[in-house]
């Protein structure tokens, strides 16, 4: 297929180096040549990793290479594509405003996606001329690790849609879930929650974040704890997605007041430098505040 993804940043040029990998041409889209470069640099850097990990061979990094196209063109990004997969920020009338722009310039077979981690795929689906085009495709952070997409069926979701939606999915060797567009799909309902526990945990004082990261990691299989997680997802994305179920689910999704004091201090996690740990070039080096500088 010819797949364009829209957004450039971790998530998106992660789905775009997948979609490259699996044989589709893809092009990477962006609103400035600077973000695009810098997504193609991203997709470049993960490639050479897995070459020198032995994951990947120099040929596959090649030809994955040669697939991807960066544009900031919206039009001309989208013209031919069959599969649209929007990766812009977690704004409901920003993705609103997108689908209906991508519909405004691709043909009526082109299906329009939604990275979403927890916003309404219905909602966004009713910007389109037509909604049946749309689903949910919830890609998991760095797509190019992580094996899950949750693939979200709107009220308007078509068969044909899911039907492509899965086959899709599955061509990238990725597991499928399948869910109904309800708040916070499966994953993230289930994934806020345990992060809240967690700061509500360190509040508390019932112990560091490192150990309390380590029981789940030890005691129930996590590849990685949930407060190292919400440092790599982002301390206020972690926020305004809670702040979201709140709304739609009720007082068990409230923050902690822990999480919203770290992100008005500009403590995001590792994007920022400092969350609940401390990182420097994109590795944990400590523990932030009262816990001591060494994690280990």
């Amino acid at each position: 297929m010819h797949v364009t993804v829209l957004g450039a940043g971790s998530m998106g040029h992660g789905i775009a180096q997948v979609s490259a990998m699996a044989g589709h041409e893809v092009v990477l889209r962006d609103i400035e040549a600077d973000l695009v470069e810098d997504g193609l640099e991203g997709i470049r850097e993960n490639l050479q990793g897995g070459v020198d990990r032995d994951k990947v061979t120099e040929a596959e990094m090649e030809d994955a290479l040669e697939r991807i196209e960066g544009m900031t063109d919206l039009a001309g990004a989208v013209a031919d594509a069959d599969l649209v997969v929007e990766a812009v920020p977690e704004d409901m009338d920003l993705k609103k405003e997108v689908f209906s722009d991508v519909e405004d310039a691709t043909g009526v077979e082109t299906i329009i996606a939604s990275n979403t981690s927890s916003l309404s795929v219905t909602e966004m689906a009713s910007a389109l001329e037509r909604p049946e085009r749309a689903v949910g495709l919830h890609f998991f952070n760095p797509p190019h690790i992580m094996d899950l997409v949750e693939i979200v069926i709107a009220e308007q979701t078509d068969d044909r849609t899911e039907e492509t939606a899965i086959e899709y999915v599955r061509g990238l060797e990725k597991e499928d879930v399948v869910v109904r567009d309800t708040a916070g799909f499966a994953s993230s309902r289930l994934g806020v929650a345990t992060g809240l526990e967690a700061i509500r945990m360190v509040e508390e004082g019932v112990a560091s974040p490192a150990d309390i990261d380590e029981a789940m990691k030890i005691g129930y299989g996590y590849p990685m704890g949930p407060l190292e997680l919400t440092d790599l997802v982002g301390l206020d994305v972690r926020l305004h997605i809670a702040e979201h179920l709140r709304e739609e689910l009720g007082e068990r999704f409230k923050p902690p007041q822990t999480l919203r004091r770290k992100v008005r201090a500009g403590n995001l996690g590792k994007k920022s430098g400092e969350g609940f740990y401390l990182w420097e070039d994109g590795e944990r080096v400590g523990t932030s505040g009262d816990w001591g500088e060494d994690d280990d």
